[in-house]
């Protein structure tokens, strides 16, 4: 027998002593099963504490069966909020109307004008195979074609100008 719980006749009195005995390490234990979340494993614990104080009467007091006991109640009790988070879905308040943003195009207008213009400093040629395929949506030979230039080249001077563009876009704090 316990010697804090095997001597108390006060049902009471049993479970402060089931609390001050197990409460730390059922603490403990819980935490792991809640992804460290203190809030819920603290509900968790007292909603074990309760069961076992509507419970006493039918609990076998060693404490080796009320650990177990109180472990399978607070896995039951997690298992249950668990899943009651998973059908229900997350409460938000609504928005106020005058905060809810409406997309206006300025970021996106305001992004072509970065992009022009870091466009415009690059050299003819890179600029130009970047118009032939990702402005115009060409393929490499259909822009080797029009440029009258091998399509490697086309390759080459691509790789060379979109890295170029990266810089640029770097240095103006567009780009990551």
């Amino acid at each position: 027998m316990c010697p804090v719980l095997g001597h108390l006749d006060d049902m009471e009195h049993r479970i402060q002593a089931l609390y001050e005995q197990f409460g730390g390490p059922l603490l403990r234990h819980v935490r792991k099963t809640t992804g460290n979340d203190l809030q819920w494993a603290e509900d968790v614990v007292q909603e074990t504490m309760v069961r076992a104080w509507r419970h006493s009467d039918r609990l076998q007091w060693e404490p080796g069966l009320v650990w177990a006991w109180l472990l399978t109640v607070a896995r039951r009790i997690v298992i249950d909020g668990r899943r009651r988070r998973s059908a229900r879905p997350r409460e938000v308040e609504p928005p106020e109307a005058d905060t809810v943003p409406v997309p206006d195009g300025c970021d996106r207008a305001l992004s072509a004008i970065v992009v022009a213009d870091a466009l415009r400093s690059l050299s003819r040629e890179h600029r130009e195979v970047i118009e032939q395929t990702y402005l115009r949506d060409r393929t490499i030979g259909e822009a080797a074609e029009i440029l009258g230039i091998p399509p490697g080249t086309v390759k080459s001077r691509l790789y060379y100008g979109i890295r170029a563009l990266r810089g640029l876009l770097r240095d103006k704090g567009v780009a990551g």
